[in-house]
């Protein structure tokens, strides 16, 4: 059976117990920074899971404090590994897998967020796509869904009906990441950076709309804190951007006329593509039938950031990062 067919079966994330672990020739990065523990727990479970698989490095660069409790609970679990001090970048995620993936004993690399959940049939899909490919990018889904991980599962459907989405996972080959010297860490939107690397570099791209990895939502707080900074992205994506910044014009052209027909009409046709992307490659097994409505919604909502975002480019020169800002969403195409 094909890898498609078999991980269409079964989803990422619904790994049944009592699976023996595969003993994977793989290398997992998870690049950290961490200023509270209140997920500690759940992710050591996750990590000590992780480790009977594959070989995990966790790059930690959380404040000492919070380091050295994270290195008292992996102990002899992963290995965990400060950011390179040699390395110097605005983007601390970028640093942390230019360090891990360089410290990786193995061809195949995984690079993830503390967020995802990797079962074992999307680390196996994974690894035999990267035998030819040098770069896979699966399709992340929320689970659980509260309203915000709803809201925003509306800009992943659009995503995926006019294109790709872009997810919270990568995975490359050692070999070509390192041979292309990694990738920019000043930029704001480092998977597409890496993407864009990895294709200029010659480098072949595997995009499984098929391959669905969990990821859990994030806290409401930190969502909200998002909105302008991911609407920032679209500064390395022209077309999109514009397409973003007409969105107000249109509602209000629309308002003007004092008539519902036509912002119905636009709701519709946004909530009629959304149901596309979540149809391709049988994504109703992941997205609830309710998700394409909140497409209209997100599109609203980055129509509004997308202005915010242009205008903390003009007036300030970049968007906030941490305690600095960065100027570059991503290099050119």
């Amino acid at each position: 059976m094909p890898v498609e067919a078999r991980h269409d079966a079964r989803r990422a994330g619904d790994d049944p117990a009592g699976t023996p672990p595969t003993g994977l020739p793989m290398s997992y990065v998870l690049p950290l920074r961490w200023h509270h523990d209140a997920g500690l727990s759940e992710l050591t479970d996750h990590l000590r899971w992780l480790a009977g698989r594959v070989e995990v490095l966790v790059v930690d660069g959380s404040p000492p404090d919070v380091f050295a409790r994270h290195a008292d609970a992996w102990r002899g679990l992963v290995r965990h590994l400060p950011p390179d001090p040699t390395r110097r970048g605005l983007n601390g995620k970028v640093v942390g897998v230019l360090t891990g993936v360089r410290a990786a004993r193995h061809e195949h690399v995984v690079i993830a967020d503390d967020d995802v959940r990797y079962d074992e049939a999307g680390l196996r899909a994974v690894h035999r796509l990267l035998d030819r490919a040098d770069l896979v990018r699966p399709q992340n889904y929320f689970d659980p869904l509260p309203w915000h991980a709803w809201w925003d599962t509306g800009r992943t459907l659009l995503n995926r009906a006019l294109g790709d989405d872009y997810p919270g996972t990568l995975a490359v080959r050692r070999s070509t990441f390192l041979g292309m010297g990694g990738y920019d860490p000043d930029v704001l939107f480092e998977n597409l950076e890496l993407i864009r690397t990895v294709r200029a570099y010659g480098g072949v791209e595997a995009r499984p709309a098929w391959l669905y990895v969990r990821r859990l939502p994030p806290e409401t707080a930190h969502f909200r804190g998002q909105r302008v900074r991911q609407a920032y992205d679209d500064l390395a994506q022209p077309a999109r951007l514009v397409t973003a910044l007409a969105v107000l014009p249109a509602l209000a052209a629309a308002a003007a006329t004092r008539r519902r027909g036509p912002l119905l009409a636009m709701a519709t046709a946004v909530v009629a593509v959304a149901e596309v992307g979540r149809r391709r490659a049988r994504g109703n097994t992941v997205f609830p039938r309710s998700t394409p409505l909140a497409a209209p919604l997100w599109l609203v909502e980055r129509g509004i950031c997308s202005w915010l975002a242009v205008g903390q480019r003009l007036l300030f020169g970049g968007v906030r990062y941490g305690s600095t800002r960065i100027r570059r969403a991503a290099r050119p195409a």
